[in-house]
């Protein structure tokens, strides 16, 4: 088990406790465990009871359960709970806008413990008439649901990529594997993904397959043959393999990698040479001329069509052929590029880590500054700071600031941009602060010119820095909200202000297919993690991905400057 299923299992026990109307003060303690086990730097299947105790918020008798789930891979109190509800009651909780209250009152009144039940009291129009819901809940809630239908089968980059870097590491142990790589949409660095391929030199390949099949991970075997398989993985998601010689490896590779675009474009170059293109080599066609390549790697494939190499995630057929025809591929920006950051929380709004905390990580990953924008007083849901608060915090970066050399903080602000496109904090307090990330929190519905005006009305306001999260979507859970995003980008180019690349993995926001514009329009980018932990700052790597995906150097990213460079822009 993972830590993520263990701390699952302590989140799904708060659920259950709360729906049987248990004891808030019993709720709140599983939940916060889970919270704290979450962010704690040990194995905790391999934990004592006394290292788990250690955790904040873990007492004897969550530590107790913590090593009966590691030793059993059970646990009798969670096993007994779940038995007294239906068992498709946890899917509720997917569900945008349900929180444990109202799934307590639907389940309590109409009977619905699962999705298509609740599909059902909002068409039939029960749940509109249940006291707390209404119409226009009912009419909210049935469209999240067709938005979960439509991406029932899609999953997020950030899951599936962890499960194929051990997939990865277990193929490439072995002693019958040569080469290994995944490839499809997931090497592309694409946000969102329906599957995971692999692409596997070695032999004998029935020996690969066969230790595929009988991995762990794989609940359900689809299709076995000799040279390739498809499985079913935990969580839901199709796994195909494919197992090639070292000779074709290269091939199947970009074949593999796509995008289907992509690979057109390449075969109609290859036809201009006399050569057909495949999966698996060159061949001669009707009329060759030009002798076949030697291919030894991916690159040479590119190089004997006279292309530079095209990194994964540009194989979109978005101009990339034409750019490595002309040699004008760019060298994309790279993590470790990242100087520092700036859209970060602490405890002071609904961060998990304190100031101090996340300032000593950020040095402890060599960064060389940090922006802290803890929210404005308007999210009230997220604990948003207070004038008052914001000054108290502005002395405490100070005071840190004057006992630190070679690292900076640098105060800033989340500040709600209102329904008018007015902010949250009055000139004199935006004046104080070295940054300001304005963002949207509340109001989605507004019509797109509505919508656009208000975003490029605080755009104009000269304290605005950073433009944070431009569509407010949260990739398979919620649409982005109606804005005119070149409109957007106009505004920002005039302006001068920053467009966020928030690197959380649910937002991905601004996506990766607006930044060439942006790019061409002189809008600088700054990834940003949006980081409510020291966990959080792992985000950036997510961020790199929709960077390089958007065509991004080292020169677009703000960020990428050194503390000198950075504190004289701001």
């Amino acid at each position: 088990m993972t830590n993520e299923d263990f701390c699952n299992v302590l989140e799904n026990i708060a659920r259950l406790l709360e729906l049987k109307g248990e004891n808030p003060f019993k709720i709140r303690a599983y939940s916060r465990a889970s919270q704290s086990l979450s962010l704690a730097p040990l194995n905790i299947a391999s934990a004592t009871e006394e290292q788990l105790k250690e955790i904040e918020g873990v007492g004897d008798a969550i530590a107790e359960k913590m090593r009966e789930l590691a030793q059993t891979g059970h646990l009798k109190f969670y096993e007994e709970l779940r038995k007294e509800f239906p068992p498709d009651i946890f899917t509720l909780f997917q569900v945008p806008g349900l929180g444990a209250k109202k799934i307590k009152a639907l389940y309590q009144t109409l009977e619905v413990a699962s999705v298509d039940a609740l599909e059902k009291a909002c068409r039939d129009g029960r749940l509109a008439a249940l006291p707390g819901f209404g119409k226009k809940t009912s009419q909210k809630l049935l469209r999240a649901l067709e938005e979960m239908h439509r991406n029932s089968s899609k999953f997020l980059a950030s899951w599936a990529l962890p499960i194929a870097e051990k997939l990865l590491e277990d193929f490439k142990s072995l002693k019958a594997v040569t080469l290994a790589s995944y490839a499809g949409s997931l090497r592309r660095g694409n946000e969102v993904v329906g599957d995971i391929d692999f692409i596997v030199a070695g032999k004998p390949a029935e020996d690969i397959i066969s230790h595929f099949t009988a991995y762990p991970l794989v609940e359900t075997v689809l299709a076995k043959g000799s040279t390739k398989c498809s499985v079913i993985l935990q969580g839901g998601i199709q796994c195909d393999l494919r197992v090639v010689t070292v000779s074709e490896y290269p091939f199947a590779l970009v074949y593999f990698t796509g995008s289907k675009e992509h690979n057109v474009r390449l075969r109609g170059r290859a036809l201009e040479n006399g050569w057909s293109l495949n999966e698996y080599c060159f061949t001669a066609a009707r009329s060759l001329k030009k002798p076949l390549p030697q291919v030894n790697e991916e690159a040479d494939v590119y190089s004997a069509l006279d292309l530079q190499w095209i990194p994964p995630e540009l194989r979109e057929d978005r101009g990339e052929l034409a750019a490595a025809a002309a040699g004008k591929i760019p060298h994309l920006v790279e993590l470790a590029n990242i100087r520092g950051t700036f859209h970060c929380h602490t405890t002071e709004s609904d961060g998990k880590h304190t100031l101090q905390q996340m300032a000593e990580a950020a040095v402890e990953l060599g960064f060389e500054y940090l922006g802290i924008a803890d929210h404005s007083k308007s999210s009230v849901q997220a604990n948003g700071l207070t004038e008052e608060r914001l000054l108290a915090q502005q002395k405490a970066i100070a005071k840190l600031n004057a006992d630190s050399t070679g690292f900076r903080l640098f105060a800033g602000t989340e500040c709600d941009i209102r329904k008018d496109g007015t902010l949250d904090f009055a000139d004199e307090i935006l004046a104080s602060l070295d940054y300001v990330v304005a963002s949207i929190h509340s109001s989605f519905s507004l019509p797109e010119a509505e919508m656009t005006k208000r975003v490029i009305r605080a755009l104009s306001h000269p304290h605005v820095t950073i433009l944070g999260h431009m569509t407010g979507r949260l990739l398979l859970t919620r649409s982005p909200y109606a804005i005119d995003v070149p409109a957007v980008i106009e505004a920002a180019a005039a302006t001068g202000t920053w467009i966020e690349l928030n690197a959380s993995p649910e937002r991905l926001d601004m996506e990766w297919r607006w930044w060439p514009m942006a790019r061409e329009k002189g809008v600088k980018c700054v990834i940003n993690p949006d980081a409510h932990s020291i966990r959080g700052f792992q985000n950036l790597y997510f961020g790199i991905r929709s960077a390089r995906k958007g065509g991004l150097t080292r020169k677009d990213v703000m960020n990428c400057l050194s503390l000198s460079s950075i504190a004289e822009f701001l």
